[in-house]
């Protein structure tokens, strides 16, 4: 018999006043709380699975699902009377296993929605359907279930193999932090409902999992050093991503433990694992610990392939310090002796490490061997080689190499334009940046703002300001907008050619197109106020820069000292320098520079030759700067300094 629901709604009121009733008399005994959210034994389960034939439409687990799924009884009390009939159960449960939610809903409040799922778990429905209550009843009512049904849950779909269903909860349980649910807790937790340690152990597997691929990887890492004391046993499926994490977030003590850990668990390390490890190594600079990794892998009877090797390479050519690129070719050869083929990312970073080491020769050699090898150079190893050219101030020859790119069918891309745009704009040729630019479109490319703060920049070092603002004009009508490099290049050039209105016009308008100032613009602002002898306005920058909480560099503590010795005020200077050494940030050699120009200025040599003595009191070694102030400033006007020998060695 189906129950016409609005039967069935004034049924549920009655009920939940009788319950009510109960709990308000019981003076809010814990037993009868029990009750109230609808537990019941799994004697009373069975009854009601038996008196209910309709049932074995859901597929019903066999009788002794509750021994194999390990569920135990959340009350030792009597069974109390179900609180649905078989009917109404029945039309509820096929409701939720069709998912028809528009008919469920007018059937379950917010007082009866654990009492369903209750229920649902005690007829012992198939896990996925209870899954599904369980995540429409969450969305419905905007609460979250107990941990202890959470955790049914998740035990209920591993006891069934449904292990993709488990990820997936946990995954979305993890991202929708629960107040007060800590590892201890779900550990506990899974250890009361269920004595099947290998059911635990894939599920925690899997929580472990999810924390490490949510980013919670602290969560992961207390959740790997708890297995071990509750007995659970862990697999490289939650270890390898948690590996992953900690090199990620710089846990590089963290990653050594774990991975040491692994091996005394007994745990069979794969490739994935071991260059896990040794890419969070190397990321921590311990590059002879990674090394030795390497060596463990051997010793596993795990071959390196020729990723083990590119994370090495990699480590050495940012992180390998004074011959880095020397060992990075020693491990090339020992890669080729050991049989392991090097392929395209092998020599793409070799090539980018000699362009950075301004090593053109070393790449330039590498990049040769690779074709030899039969391994086609790519877009990568190209534009590897024209930046180091650039860099290196070899412009023609980075376009000879694009001329050699195209040859061997390499399209060129926006970064190779920008970085031969870069290179001539930087030897101020900027009839050839114009010219290149023009081609970008003829390649059916577009250009970036990259492209355009490179051309603005130089325009304004040339103090071509109309052809700096037009060229921004130009970017906006493209599509691309001006960013804070942008208004930094141009605040800068107005400064320069002595156009202060129109640089303060842009500051003002950079703010209200929604851009925040960065370190770079004020530093360009301070440093133009203060040469412009606007030092009180550079002092009011320097507040508004700290409100910002960005905290001012050298470059900006200098430049205000420096504009204070400008005006003869060394009172003042030296007052910032005191602000300086406050902040933690020592006075470096410029900040003496400056001083000892001012004292000078001032006529107070026996002061200045003071702070010259200071200098190196402190470590600092004078520098050709130094050296000219002194000569001119102090022996030029008769006065010798008695620190001879360092300026002697100063200026060798």
């Amino acid at each position: 018999m189906v129950v016409p629901a609005v039967a069935l709604r004034r049924q549920l009121a009655l009920v939940n006043m009788r319950r009510l009733r109960k709990l308000a008399t019981s003076k809010n005994h814990p037993s009868n709380a029990t009750r109230l959210i609808g537990f019941s034994s799994s004697a009373e389960a069975s009854s009601a699975a038996v008196s209910n034939p309709a049932e074995a439409t859901l597929n019903i687990y066999p009788s002794d699902a509750t021994r194999r799924t390990g569920f135990s009884s959340s009350s030792a009390e009597t069974p109390s009377a179900p609180i649905f009939n078989s009917a109404e159960f029945s039309q509820i449960s096929h409701l939720i296993a069709q998912l028809r939610w528009s008919k469920v809903k007018p059937l379950v409040n917010d007082g009866t929605g654990e009492t369903i799922l209750e229920q649902l778990f005690a007829h012992r429905v198939r896990p996925e359907v209870i899954l599904w209550y369980y995540n429409w009843s969450e969305r419905e009512f905007r609460v979250f279930h107990s941990l202890d049904y959470s955790c049914r849950l998740v035990i209920s779909l591993a006891g069934a193999n449904m292990y993709s269903l488990v990820r997936s909860f946990w995954d979305r349980f993890v991202r929708n932090a629960r107040t007060g649910v800590t590892v201890s807790l779900i550990f506990h937790t899974l250890v009361n409902l269920s004595s099947r340690k290998s059911v635990n152990s894939k599920v925690v597997d899997m929580l472990v999992m999810a924390y490490a691929r949510n980013c919670k990887v602290d969560l992961a890492f207390e959740a790997f050093e708890r297995a071990r004391g509750y007995g659970f046993r862990l697999s490289l499926l939650s270890c390898n991503p948690m590996l992953r994490g900690l090199g990620d977030e710089g846990s590089f003590e963290k990653l050594e433990y774990v991975y040491k850990e692994m091996i005394r668990r007994r745990m069979v390390l794969d490739v994935v694992s071991y260059n896990t490890v040794m890419s969070g190594l190397c990321k921590g600079g311990k590059l002879q610990r990674a090394r030795d990794v390497m060596d463990d892998m051997r010793v596993a009877n795990i071959s390196p392939d020729s990723g083990t090797y590119n994370i090495l390479f990699d480590g050495y050519v940012k992180r390998g310090g004074p011959g880095r690129m020397y060992k990075a070719d020693a491990l090339l050869r020992e890669m080729v002796t050991r049989d392991v083929a090097p392929n395209e990312a092998t020599y793409n970073i070799l090539i980018d490490g000699f362009c950075k080491d301004e090593n053109m020769v070393g790449a330039v050699r590498v990049f040769e061997e690779m074709k030899t090898r039969g391994l086609k150079p790519n877009v990568i190893s190209y534009n590897s080689l024209i930046n180091g050219f650039c860099r290196m101030g070899n412009v023609e020859e980075a376009v000879k190499k694009r001329g050699d790119m195209i040859d061997a069918g390499v399209q060129p891309t926006i970064i190779t334009f920008n970085t031969l745009i870069n290179g001539f704009c930087k030897q101020q040729k900027l009839r050839e940046a114009m010219e290149l630019f023009d081609e970008i479109y003829e390649n059916g490319l577009f250009p970036n703002s990259l492209t355009f703060n490179a051309l603005i920049h130089a325009h304004c070092k040339a103090s071509e300001m109309d052809r700096a603002v037009d060229l921004r004009e130009l970017m906006i009508k493209k599509g691309v907008c001006p960013d804070v490099s942008t208004y930094n290049c141009l605040i800068g050039g107005f400064y320069g050619v002595g156009n202060k209105a129109a640089a303060e016009k842009l500051f003002a308008e950079m703010k209200d197109n929604g851009l925040k100032p960065n370190l770079v613009a004020y530093h360009v602002l301070i440093g133009e106020l203060c040469k412009a002898g606007e030092v009180r306005k550079a002092v009011r920058r320097l507040d508004e820069m700290v409100g910002l909480g960005l905290k001012p560099t050298h470059v900006v503590y200098n430049a205000l000292i420096d504009g204070h010795c400008r005006e003869g005020n060394i009172k003042a200077a030296l007052s910032v320098r005191d602000q300086m050494v406050k902040e933690g940030k020592r006075p470096n050699v410029t900040t003496y520079n400056v001083l000892i120009r001012g004292y000078c200025k001032k006529g107070k040599l026996e002061e200045a030759n003071r702070l010259l003595n200071e200098m190196l009191e402190h470590g600092l070694t004078p520098n050709r700067a130094t050296y000219e102030i002194v000569q001119d400033e102090m022996i030029e006007k008769g006065f010798v300094p008695d620190i001879e020998g360092h300026i002697s060695a100063a200026s060798n």
